[in-house]
C-alpha cells in the first residue's frame, strides 16, 4: 500500500510541474479517519495569490480548515489536462469511465446533472436537490457550489477499496478522475477543474460555512443529495444573506481497477467512422418526411390563398392578409402555444381529433401543422407578389378568347410567375426545415417520431454531446447554403432569360 501511494504521489508531483505548478502534494486537513477532508488545490505560492497580496497557500488552507471558506486559487483546465494526463489518467471512450495509473480504485458509471430542482421532495422542503439513483451508498458524489467542490465517498466504498481520507495521494487521484470526466460532459459550461475549492468527506452530513451539504438522502425509493442553508433556509433566495446556487453535481461509482474496461478512442478516419456508424440517424429521417409533406401542402395552400386574394374586395384582402402573414412575424414560441391550444382538449377542433384516437399533439402530424403554418406565410407572400404583378389586360384578353378561370391559372398565370412561386417554395422548404419553436410546444421531443434535427441540435447539446450537435448543425448549413446557392443559380438564369428575349 505504502509502495503504490509513493509511486501515486511521485506521478502527480511530476503531473503538477508539466502544469506550471510546483511539485507539492496538495494539503489535507482531517477531523477523523473518514471525516470531513479538506483539499484545496495548489497554486504557486508567487502567482495569483502572491500578486493578490502576498498570501501563502499556506494561509489559504487554513481558512478552509477553519470555516471552509478561502482556499487556494486553481491552477487553472490547462494544468489540470495537464496533470491527468501525466498522471496516467484513462477516460474510456464512452466518458463514463476513468482510472489513474497506481491507484487501487477507479471511477465507472460517471454521469453529470448539469441543473437540480428546488421544489419539495416527499411533501417537504429539503434544500436545492439532485437525483442520484435508487441505490444508496453506491455512488462517489461531488456538488459544486460557489467556486467550492464537496465530494462525498460513502464509507463503506472507502473501506472496500482503501481509500484513505487522509490521503493527499488518494484525495488528488479521485479529484484528476472527477475532472477528466467531467471534462468531457461539461458542455461548455462551468466545469470541475475550475472549481477552486475541495473538501472531500465520507459523512452524510457536511457544513461548509452557512452551507449544508446532504448526501445518500433516500426519500420516497430515490436517493438525493441536498444543498441547503445550514439554518434549513433556501440558498437559493436571492433575499438570503447566505445566497449561493448549486452549479452542478457529479455522480460516478468507487470500484477497483480491474472492473472497468478502458477502450481507447479512435482517432482519424477510425473516429469519423465510428460517429457515424453509432449516431442515430432518425432527426434527419423525421426532418426530411416531416418538410417533404408540409412542403405539398404549403404549396397548394400558398398558390389558392394568393389566387382567393386577387378575387376579394381591397378591404377583404387586407384582413386576410394580415391573417396569412402574421405567422412569419410571430415568436415561433407563440405560435406554437396558440397551436397547442387549438389542438388541445380546449377546441372542439382539438377535441374530435382526440374522439376518433388520432390526436393531433404530441404526434408526427404535429410536427407537420407547425412546420405548415410557419413556413407558409413566405410561400403566400411570393405568389401573390407575382400575381400581382402580371399584366391585368393580358389576362382580360384570355377571357375575352375563352379561356376558363382555371386554364388561365394553370396555362398562364403559373408559367409566368414560376421563378418567384419556386423561390417562395424553396424558401418555405427551408424555413420548415428549420423549425424549433412552433414544433417543440405541439409536438414535443419523442426520439424517432417528432425529433427534428432543430430540436435535436438542442437537446444534444443540453444532454453535452457537443459532437453530434455540431454535426446537426453541419447538416442544417449544408442545406441552407444548398437553398440559398439554388435560389441565387434560378435568379441568375431567369434574369438572362429576360434579357435574351427583351434583346
Amino acid at each position: 500500500m505504502r509502495t503504490r501511494r509513493l509511486v501515486v504521489a511521485c506521478a502527480l508531483a511530476g503531473a503538477l510541474t508539466l502544469g506550471g505548478l510546483p511539485a507539492t502534494a496538495p494539503q489535507a486537513f482531517a477531523e477523523d479517519a473518514l471525516g470531513d477532508v479538506d483539499a484545496p488545490r495548489t497554486a504557486a505560492a508567487a502567482g495569483a495569490r502572491g500578486d493578490a497580496g502576498g498570501e501563502s497557500d499556506g494561509d489559504a488552507a487554513a481558512d478552509v480548515a477553519a470555516g471552509g471558506e478561502g482556499g487556494a486559487v486553481a491552477a487553472g483546465e490547462a494544468a489540470d489536462e495537464a496533470g491527468a494526463q501525466a498522471a496516467g489518467v484513462e477516460v474510456s471512450k464512452d466518458g463514463d469511465a476513468a482510472l489513474i495509473e497506481g491507484a487501487a480504485f477507479a471511477i465507472g458509471d460517471f454521469s453529470r446533472a448539469q441543473k437540480g430542482t428546488n421544489r419539495e421532495v416527499g411533501g417537504a422542503y429539503r434544500g436545492y436537490s439532485y437525483l442520484v439513483g435508487k441505490e444508496e451508498g453506491a455512488f462517489v458524489q461531488a456538488v459544486a457550489v460557489d467556486g467550492c467542490a464537496v465530494v462525498y465517498v460513502p464509507a463503506a466504498q472507502a473501506q472496500r477499496l482503501g481509500f484513505d481520507a487522509n490521503d493527499p495521494a488518494d484525495q488528488e487521484a479521485l479529484r484528476l478522475c472527477l475532472v477528466a470526466l467531467d471534462a468531457g460532459q461539461a458542455a461548455g459550461s462551468l466545469a470541475l477543474s475550475d472549481v477552486e475549492t475541495w473538501r472531500f468527506t465520507s459523512d452524510p452530513v457536511c457544513e461548509v460555512g452557512a452551507i449544508r451539504f446532504e448526501f445518500d438522502q433516500v426519500v420516497d425509493g430515490n436517493v438525493y443529495a441536498f444543498v441547503i442553508g445550514a439554518d434549513g433556509s433556501d440558498l437559493t433566495d436571492s433575499e438570503n444573506p447566505n445566497y449561493a446556487k448549486p452549479s452542478f453535481a457529479d455522480f460516478g461509482r468507487l470500484v477497483a481497477p480491474g472492473d472497468v474496461e478502458i477502450v481507447a478512442a479512435p482517432t482519424g478516419l477510425d473516429a469519423a467512422a465510428e460517429f457515424l456508424r453509432t449516431l442515430d440517424w432518425s432527426p434527419l429521417w423525421v426532418t426530411l418526411k416531416t418538410t417533404g409533406v408540409a412542403i405539398v401542402i404549403i404549396f397548394v395552400l400558398g398558390l389558392l390563398a394568393a389566387y382567393f386574394c386577387l378575387h376579394v374586395s381591397q378591404r377583404t384582402k387586407n384582413v386576410l392578409d394580415s391573417v396569412f402573414t402574421i405567422p412569419m412575424v410571430l415568436p415561433p414560441t407563440v405560435c406554437g402555444f396558440v397551436l397547442l391550444w387549438l389542438c388541445g382538449r380546449n377546441t372542439a377542433f382539438g377535441q374530435f381529433f382526440i374522439d376518433i384516437g388520432f390526436p393531433l399533439i404530441f404526434s408526427w402530424p404535429a410536427t407537420v401543422i407547425a412546420a405548415v403554418v410557419v413556413a407558409f406565410p413566405l410561400m403566400y407572400r411570393s405568389a401573390l407578389g407575382a400575381f400581382e404583378n402580371l399584366d391585368p389586360n393580358m389576362l382580360d384578353a384570355a377571357r375575352t378568347l375563352g379561356w376558363s378561370n382555371a386554364r388561365i391559372f394553370l396555362r398562364l398565370m403559373l408559367p409566368l410567375s414560376w421563378s418567384s412561386i419556386a423561390a417562395g417554395t424553396v424558401l418555405a422548404f427551408a424555413r420548415a426545415l428549420g423549425e424549433f419553436g412552433a414544433t417543440l410546444f405541439l409536438a414535443g421531443n419523442y426520439l424517432g417520431v417528432t425529433r427534428t434535427i432543430p430540436i435535436a441540435i438542442y437537446f444534444e447539446w443540453m444532454n453535452g454531446n457537443d459532437g453530434v450537435a455540431w454535426f446537426w448543425t453541419a447538416v442544417i448549413i449544408g442545406f441552407s447554403f444548398v437553398v440559398i446557392l439554388f435560389i441565387n443559380l434560378w435568379s441568375s438564369r431567369t434574369t438572362k432569360y429576360r434579357k435574351k428575349t427583351e434583346g
